[in-house]
């Protein structure tokens, strides 16, 4: 018999991919958008298979009618506090009165359980979210993929490719930092989901690669040298992320803030993912990060 999986967000990028990779899975796939959802976004959702169901995601009756005969609801919204926590209370209240077993929540990041609380504003909202639905009778797992691969292609510190250059900080040359592609992160997703003995928190990445491994791909995709230099030291960062963040208050409301990219770089130099379960599900494939890299670099 066919599970049967909620997913919430669907019409976002990692969303549609992890509803994607349940159809081919052969679930039966249940998404809920708001009235205002755009007509061609749902229209794409329906063209692969997935049942779209506008509803008022503030009435907790119309999530939990949405919920009925689910095995498991997929969060995969994004957004600040009234997304993190308010909205998917809301999803959480009403699969809990459907009696849906299992959840997944939208954490899809480093996995900050070891990262003390303050140091990331996005993770504290997913930390928050945890408290709430840990003290309920559904069964959650947590899904941590460092951060998304496509991050190297965006001109970040850790590489940008317009200054030909590679970034640290601390002495942390060598130290592997977690990626994830997004269609890894969906199929794995979707795997968890349909596997009612998936634990609490299941830590995955693409690869792990440092930046001096970064630096020696780069050479290998295309020939040439880049520079390959500490930033500063992680206390001096820390120290320059407050500022900016107080510097700019208006930055409370951007979900991707200045502040809040330079928070998740020093997340991502602080914590590790040490237990991957990469190999829980044998069907699974993982790009490579020379791979990767070799599809942007040229």
């Amino acid at each position: 018999m066919k599970k049967t999986i909620l997913v919430a967000g669907a019409t976002g990028n990692l969303g549609k991919r992890i509803s994607k990779a349940l159809i081919e899975k052969g679930a039966n796939v249940k998404a809920i958008v708001r009235h205002s959802t755009d007509s061609e976004k749902i229209e794409a959702l329906e063209k692969t298979g997935v049942t779209v169901l506008q509803i008022d995601m503030n009435d907790c009756d119309a999530i939990a009618n949405a919920c009925e005969g689910v095995t498991c609801v997929i969060s995969a919204v994004a957004g600040l506090d009234s997304v993190i926590i308010d909205l998917q209370k809301q999803i959480l209240e009403g699969a809990l009165k459907a009696g849906v077993p299992r959840f997944i929540p939208s954490d899809f990041c480093t996995d900050y359980n070891n990262l003390i609380t303050g140091e990331n504003r996005n993770f504290d909202l997913r930390r928050e979210f945890k408290t709430q639905i840990d003290v309920t009778p559904i069964k959650v797992t947590s899904i941590f993929n460092g951060c998304f691969a496509d991050i190297l292609m965006y001109n970040t510190p850790i590489l940008n490719m317009k200054e030909k250059s590679i970034g640290y900080w601390g002495d942390k040359a060598n130290w592997k930092l977690d990626f994830t592609t997004m269609d890894d992160t969906a199929a794995f997703t979707a795997e968890a989901a349909l596997d009612d003995t998936a634990p609490r928190n299941l830590q995955i990445a693409s690869f792990q690669v440092s930046p001096n491994m970064i630096f020696e791909q780069v050479k290998q995709a295309n020939g040439k040298d880049f520079k390959i230099h500490k930033i500063s030291s992680l206390e001096d960062f820390a120290v320059y992320i407050k500022r900016q963040r107080a510097e700019n208050p208006a930055g409370e409301n951007e979900l991707y803030a200045n502040f809040q990219q330079g928070q998740y770089m020093y997340s991502m130099f602080m914590a590790q993912h040490t237990e991957l379960a990469n190999s829980r599900y044998k069907d699974l494939s993982w790009t490579s990060s020379l791979d990767y890299i070799k599809t942007f670099v040229k």
